[in-house]
């Protein structure tokens, strides 16, 4: 007795095999092959949603609406790959005939799990409502941060020299001193006339600013800074501490703004429809024009019935369309910096309560 299978379907049979051979083959290393593409997906994904989400929330808060902050706690992806394969023939005589039955299945599934998790409670205080960190805006400025940029956005006062500010509530047309002395301090970075240190004092770490001696090039920028912020300009190091007002002229006070403040300032300068201001739908933020050229706006948002194609970040917000536009470099990094300013409140170190202090007159 001779057992043939039917080579009438030999070749469709060793395409076929061969086809499971691989789906099976592939079974034992889906999980590796996917942690390259992964990583980029997801890290690319939830970067534009965190600056969308910031984008909205600026818009948000210039419409005296309720800002909503939903991280992306964890993210879980599980992947399977399953395959089955049936192989059955019947054999006859060298007379009858030969038949032959293949077959085969597989299932492939991915079941991401995306945990969100709302800024609400006390992490809600933390985050948008306590003072940013004074260590963590002076590592900005020591990092090379621009330190004009760094002081505009994060402080609203330094030795009882106030800021800007645009909240609706509350504004501030800024002291030109702290323009000039946010001013000094780019220059006097550029030049290493200012730097800062943490020193050891009494068990804890206290922040130092210092300036060069009155022999170095830099000094000129020391001894005006010094003087704008009311110093004794014979000593090098000064204490850095948080508060609206210094003890005594070997101390610096800086009171930071929450992060919510720093929403509330940005958010001001985001230029609206007229329409919206005159139905009071949004307040509005007059500003003189030596103000403007003192304190202009970091960040330029534009709106309209649609975005371009090419557009940094877009988001709809009260049927419009707000824009960052992606050849605006310098909007582009300030919001960058904003985002990166969310986590100084997260992992910066905490620092104490804020104290009443009445200047004597």
């Amino acid at each position: 007795m001779s057992m043939n299978f039917c080579r009438r379907d030999s070749w469709g049979t060793a395409v076929l095999l061969a086809g499971i051979g691989a789906l099976l083959a592939g079974c034992a290393s889906v999980g590796p092959a996917t942690v390259t593409r992964d990583r980029f997906d997801y890290v690319a994904t939830i970067s534009d949603s965190w600056k969308r989400q910031t984008l909205l929330n600026l818009l948000k808060v210039r419409y005296s609406d309720a800002p909503v902050f939903m991280d992306v706690s964890s993210v879980i992806s599980s992947y399977s790959l399953q395959g089955d394969i049936s192989l059955g023939g019947q054999f006859a005589s060298s007379g009858g005939g030969n038949i032959g039955t293949v077959g085969a299945t597989g299932r492939y599934a991915d079941q991401p799990t995306i945990t969100y998790q709302p800024l609400i409670g006390d992490k809600f205080a933390k985050s948008l409502m306590s003072p940013i960190p004074v260590t963590g805006l002076l590592y900005l400025i020591q990092g090379g941060y621009p330190a004009d940029v760094v002081l505009r956005i994060g402080v609203n006062t330094i030795n009882g020299l106030d800021n800007a500010f645009g909240g609706a509530g509350n504004p501030r047309a800024g002291d030109p001193k702290f323009h000039e002395f946010m001013t000094l301090m780019r220059e006097s970075q550029s030049a290493g006339g200012v730097g800062f240190r943490v020193k050891p004092v009494d068990d804890t770490q206290a922040v130092l600013m210092y300036m060069r001696p009155a022999t170095d090039p830099a000094a000129e920028y020391s001894l005006r800074i010094g003087a704008l912020l009311g110093l004794d300009t014979r000593e090098r190091e000064f204490s850095v501490q948080y508060g609206s007002f210094p003890e005594n002229d070997r101390q610096i006070a800086i009171l930071t703004r929450s992060i919510l403040q720093v929403m509330v300032d940005f958010g001001s300068y985001i230029d609206v429809p007229q329409s919206d201001v005159a139905e009071g739908r949004v307040s509005s933020v007059s500003r003189t024009d030596e103000q403007q050229r003192m304190f202009p706006p970091l960040l330029a948002v534009r709106h309209g019935p649609s975005p371009p194609d090419d557009a940094y970040v877009a988001v709809p917000y009260r049927k419009q369309w707000w824009w960052i536009d992606d050849r605006d470099q310098r909007s582009k990094q300030i919001l960058t910096f904003l985002m990166l300013m969310f986590s100084l409140t997260e992992g910066g170190p905490s620092q104490s309560a804020p104290i009443v202090t009445v200047p004597a007159r």
